[in-house]
């Protein structure tokens, strides 16, 4: 029971999705009304009666009070959370009771961000978003739909199954080795040819950044010299594209005798569609799969055949498997941030769970470039002029309204006269200057705003029509890579990588286990350790153990129910830290049941010294979801820490662990130092070091002394404790006697948390009773 909508001012339904479940709902409820006879209405203008009501209200109370509620419940359960970009309202509805406010919240936040990264600048004019996300032609919006809605499908898949969605950071794949050889390999061997083929062959693109994912996991990235280096978020973002594009699923297992069985030997006869004739771009015979396959067949009965290829007829023809995908991704300069620049993105796949992406810059870019640093301008112009500074007190600010005027003259000038859009810019640009700079006009007062809004939208639809309306300038060919050229890259990365194609898809289901690691074992060096995740927030890297469950196999958290409810336990862990963290908390200790679970989030320089700890701004409750995906709450949070730290680089961390209950806390906090100090060393590799403090080795001692207690009371508190304990380190009780006072009950006493960890407030709760 799943909804997001989007809406304009006019309550015209601009974009929507929903799962069966709710679409199901709403056909029910709406084709009960229906006289006998009559056709059901269609489920679009369903919705449009369905949520009119609440788009106008929230509407009148924008209009009459200047805001609008957030969130509210039916009496049906059906939870509604609300947000206004602008003129769009985004809406996110939940009824089966699977999500709650914050996880809404962050999926109109996610959307909007899908949608910046799929339209760039043009989501600043509201009426040019508008006509971008329901054009008129049909065969175009549901292409475009269909597209956004596999977007959110696939990221709500992510986040309910991948880790590093859950916490929002790039999990790498652990081995120094390949990395090493494939990033040497990207660099001197495959962007270096791509970029040194004929400008004809590119049509005149550049590659900018290139990357191997399997699955979601990160293998190798290189980005060329002098490029800007590619945001967290955006990265975040091209993972669930490439996911998209071409799905795979982690939790499928490798087919087992019975399943070799059963393709090889009964079964419906299959048949195959035969090659076409080998063209240009397929003659050579790869076993890679191919962007447009035929897919195979059964042959069916001629009636429901015709039947079929009827139906057909309605659906969208897939787009060309070779043309790129235009993103518009962050850009950081040595002369500032420009958002929103336009790339774009090759994904080739190489193997099922195997993908190459390519990031090249387009030859026109730099128009993108001019138009962002003008579209700020007149916004500053126009928030001074709401704030009633007028005359020169509006003009103030590095570039000045006076000194982009002469820039903005060539700008247009530069665009050619003979485009419609450009003409228009160059009628509004010509009243704005009468208005602003000749001595008869206003000059810079209120009359200026709805002029800097008319320059805005103008400035925006140039930057529309350069980038996102191609076809429309009457190009004969889509500005792309040759597919040759895509072919060859796609050929040069599989020789590489075909040896080790098995083994990268078995390594990213087991990237780190608790069980082994070469230099370190988890369960040995840190007693009672269930599970961590540990990232790096000034990268947007993480480290955690593999989570992957499936009935088939067994993890290191176990096999069946006892998996998904620590599995649960995780995700759960991770909204209350960010609730924590939004109400300004650093630290959090919690007990629950059997497990005790930890947060910590400090702050180091760039020698891995500890900076003192800081009161964070506290957050409201309908404010930007945490996390690096929607809004990157943890750069906003550096730039605010580091106004004290001039001139010094400052990193932040964070560390989640759950060890068992009956763990003394002094050993937790003593395990959670160490974790800090060990995963992220210079070589960025987890646990490098094979030797273990001493204090650890005696907690071990212990530990192995108290699972061999056979006393009544301890007996009963490790039934209670242990069970996984034993599942996944292989402890059998044997009689000792010792240790016999600690128990899964033992009160929580006071300790005081190292240092290092420490930062800001500290909240530590107790399991009541």
């Amino acid at each position: 029971m799943k909804c997001v909508l989007i809406a304009g001012d006019s309550a015209e339904v601009l974009f929507y999705w929903t799962d069966p479940d709710f679409q199901q709902d709403v056909q029910d409820q709406y084709g009960l009304s229906q006289e006998e006879g009559q056709r059901p209405p269609a489920f679009e203008d369903s919705i449009n009666t369905l949520f009119a009501p609440i788009i106008i209200s929230c509407s009148t109370m924008v209009d009459r009070l200047g805001d609008s509620y957030a969130c509210f419940t039916t009496e049906s359960d059906h939870i509604y959370v609300l947000h206004q970009f602008d003129d769009c309202l985004y809406i996110a509805v939940n009824g089966d009771g699977e999500e709650g406010e914050d996880d809404l919240r962050r999926k109109i936040f996610v959307t909007k961000k899908l949608i910046e990264v799929l339209f760039g600048m043009v989501t600043l004019s509201s009426n040019l978003l508008r006509k971008e996300l329901r054009p008129q032609d049909t065969e175009q919006r549901t292409r475009l739909w269909k597209q956004l809605q596999g977007l959110l499908e696939t990221y709500s898949r992510l986040r309910e199954n991948d880790q590093s969605f859950l916490v929002e950071a790039v999990e790498r794949l652990i081995h120094p080795t390949l990395c090493e050889q494939c990033i040497e390999f990207l660099e001197r061997r495959l962007v270096q040819h791509l970029n040194s083929t004929s400008s004809l062959e590119r049509c005149g693109e550049e590659v900018l950044h290139a990357f191997i994912l399997v699955h979601t996991k990160l293998l190798a990235f290189y980005s060329s010299r002098n490029t800007s280096t590619l945001s967290p978020s955006d990265l975040l973002t091209l993972i669930v594209m490439a996911q998209n594009m071409y799905h795979s699923n982690t939790d499928e297992e490798d087919p087992g005798p019975e399943d070799v069985d059963s393709v090889s030997g009964s079964g419906p006869e299959m048949f195959y569609t035969p090659e076409p004739s080998p063209t240009n771009r397929r003659s050579s015979g790869s076993d890679r799969p191919s962007r447009g396959e035929t897919p195979m067949f059964e042959f069916v009965d001629p009636d429901i055949q015709i039947a079929e290829d009827s139906l057909q007829t309605l659906e969208v023809p897939p787009p060309d498997p070779a043309a790129p995908c235009r993103v518009f991704l962050e850009v950081s300069l040595k002369d500032g941030l420009y958002p929103m620049m336009p790339h774009s993105m090759y994904c080739l796949p190489l193997w099922p769970g195997i993908t190459l992406v390519l990031l090249t810059k387009i030859p026109n870019s730099g128009v993108a470039m001019s138009v962002y640093v003008y579209l700020e301008a007149f916004a500053k112009l126009e928030k001074r002029l709401y704030e009633g500074q007028e005359g020169s007190a509006a003009t103030r600010g590095q570039p000045t309204i006076h000194d982009l005027r002469g820039k903005l003259d060539k700008f247009i000038k530069a665009l050619g006269p003979c485009d419609i859009q450009t003409s228009q810019l160059q009628n509004v640009w010509s009243e704005f200057k009468k208005r602003a700079f000749t001595r008869g006009g206003p000059g810079f007062t209120k009359e200026l705003i709805p002029w800097c809004k008319s320059m805005k939208t103008q400035l925006c639809g140039v930057y529309k029509q350069c980038f996102l309306n191609e076809a429309s300038r009457g190009a004969t060919a889509p500005q792309r890579l040759s597919p040759a050229l895509q072919d060859q890259a796609q050929a040069m990365v599989q020789e590489k990588l075909i040896d080790w194609k098995d083994f990268l898809l078995v390594k990213s289901k087991r990237n780190i286990t608790m069980v082994s690691y070469p230099h370190l074992t988890y369960l040995e060096d840190f007693p009672g350790l269930i599970h961590f995740i540990c990232v790096d927030r000034s990268t947007g890297q993480m480290i955690a153990p593999s989570l992957n469950i499936t009935e088939r196999s067994t993890s290191e958290l176990g096999k069946g129910p006892l998996a998904q409810f620590l599995r649960g336990k995780v995700w759960g862990l991770v909204r209350t830290t960010r609730r924590y963290l939004q109400k300004g908390y650093t630290t959090v200790t919690l007990r629950d049941g059997d497990f005790y679970f930890c947060y910590f989030l400090w702050f180091e320089n760039e020698t891995g010294y500890k900076l003192e700890e800081v009161d964070l701004p506290v957050l409201a409750d309908d404010s930007a979801p945490i996390g690096m995906l929607a809004r990157d709450y943890y750069r906003k949070l550096l730039r605010y820490y580091s106004k004290n730290h001039h001139g010094e680089v400052v990193k932040c961390y964070e560390l989640i662990t759950i060890h068992l209950g009956v763990i003394p806390t002094e050993y937790i906090l003593q395990h959670c130092r160490q974790l800090a100090s060990k995963l992220w060393e210079p070589s960025r590799n987890p646990l490098l070091s094979a030797t273990a403090p001493d204090e650890t080795r005696s907690l071990r001692k212990s530990f192995s002394e108290l699972m061999s207690c056979t006393t009544c009371g301890v007996k009963q508190a490790l039934c209670r404790a242990f069970p996984v304990w034993w599942m996944i380190s292989g402890f059998r009780i044997r009689k000792c006697s010792a240790l016999r006072g600690i128990s899964s009950t033992t009160p929580l006493q006071n300790h005081s948390f190292d240092q290092k960890l420490c930062r800001g407030r500290t909240t530590k709760e107790e399991e009541p009773g």
